[in-house]
């Protein structure tokens, strides 16, 4: 065999290798009930921020954790860390999409989505 035969094989078997981790480490949507079943795997979590309930947020102990809670598509609500800093405009978003697990009765979030209301209506720019 060539040497140039041997090299495309490895290249050919490390990029098998590397689908087959990236495929094992990929999240799915569900909801906080899946999320509690499972709590080792990662899930992305969709619902509604929960203005009634606090959110914490002190920069000057811990820039890096903000906790609220969130209320999924199905209802339930939980408590949630975000593993980051508070977004902009948090409050003003009307759908979040949380990716994380679940870890002692809460929900641990690395990344955070959010879908924040469109700045147009039917075409037309709203006046404020």
């Amino acid at each position: 065999m060539k040497k140039l035969h041997i090299v495309g094989i490895i290249v050919i078997a490390v990029a098998i290798g590397v689908i087959f981790v990236s495929l094992k480490n990929t999240s799915t949507y569900a909801d906080f009930t899946e999320a509690i079943a499972n709590p080792d795997k990662e899930y992305h979590v969709v619902g509604k921020l929960d203005k009634a309930q606090p959110q914490m947020y002190d920069p000057k102990v811990n820039a890096d954790e903000f906790e609220f809670t969130l209320v999924d598509n199905k209802g339930v609500a939980k408590q949630v860390i975000l593993h980051k800093s508070k977004p902009q405009d948090f409050e003003k978003s009307e759908q979040i999409v949380l990716i994380g697990k679940m870890r002692d009765n809460q929900f641990h979030a690395n990344d955070i989505l959010m879908k924040c209301p469109s700045k147009y209506n039917d075409g037309k720019p709203q006046v404020n």
